[in-house]
């Protein structure tokens, strides 16, 4: 009996293709049929990638695309709907460009580090969501997504603006479900324990072990021990939750986080 790909036929866009999250979605959603329109602030990371997958037998191609700039988010999936008559997929991976806000107490933080995070990724998610929304609402199609973490759901210290940020993105999530899906658009994302095999995760790890007094391997372990399965989640995991939320076999997901804690935080 043949399977068919899940994404065959889908047209996605991925904001944020450079970054570790970025590429493990954009590879999963080659390998399920999707054809790819690949951005990020570094063009260099993304047209690796796009020749990568291409090299594949897949059909990928890149662009240098500020999330945070409304007109170039704009002028770019105007390219991208003229290029291949829509778009179906929407998701969202950028990330946080300086992982140094952590680590630090609330109180001793300045304002404008604080809200960083918050004016980065929120903005970018809006701009992102909202265009696309736009075009998919026309079509009555379309699915929009990203990404969060822990920290949006659970009180972590030395966070900064990130928890803020995270458990921001997953209120505009549930608000543009409620709006959009009438429309036939789904809006949905997935929160997930952090992966170590993640370079930022990575980063992230030896700060805050350095500001609990530990090795980075001692904070991963304990992170680890939080969950029923004693381990992190791997991007390769992630991207596969992703990609099905992506497809049309995941019709009756909407306004929701996929919990991908494996265990960590109840739902």
């Amino acid at each position: 009996m043949s399977t068919s790909l899940l994404l065959q036929g889908k047209t996605a866009v991925i904001y944020g293709a450079g970054g570790a999250i970025g590429q493990a979605v954009a590879r999963t959603f080659a390998r399920e049929g999707a054809s790819l329109f690949l951005t990020g602030r570094t063009l260099s990371k993304v047209e690796v990638l796009a020749k990568e997958i291409v090299a594949d037998g897949g059909v990928a191609e890149a662009a240098q695309v500020n999330a945070l700039d409304e007109i170039a988010v704009a002028e770019h999936l105007d390219t991208v709907i003229e290029k291949a008559g829509g778009v179906d997929i929407s998701f969202n991976a950028v990330g946080l460009r300086n992982t140094t806000l952590q680590g630090v107490p609330l109180v001793d933080l300045d304002v404008e580090e604080f809200m960083r995070p918050v004016n980065e990724l929120v903005r970018a998610n809006f701009l992102t969501a909202r265009l696309a929304g736009r075009h998919m609402v026309a079509n009555g199609a379309g699915v929009i997504m990203t990404v969060t973490s822990l920290p949006a759901r659970i009180a972590n210290p030395l966070m900064g603006g990130v928890a803020l940020a995270m458990a921001a993105e997953e209120a505009l999530i549930r608000d543009l479900s409620v709006e959009l899906a009438p429309h036939g658009v789904r809006v949905a994302g997935v929160r997930t324990q952090a992966m170590p095999d993640s370079g930022t995760i990575e980063e992230v790890f030896g700060i805050h072990a350095k500001a609990h007094g530990m090795t980075r391997e001692q904070f991963q372990a304990m992170a680890a021990q939080r969950t029923h399965r004693k381990r992190l989640p791997s991007l390769q995991e992630m991207a596969e939750v992703v990609t099905f939320i992506a497809s049309d076999r995941a019709g009756g997901i909407a306004g929701t986080m996929a919990n991908m804690s494996l265990g960590a935080i109840p739902d």
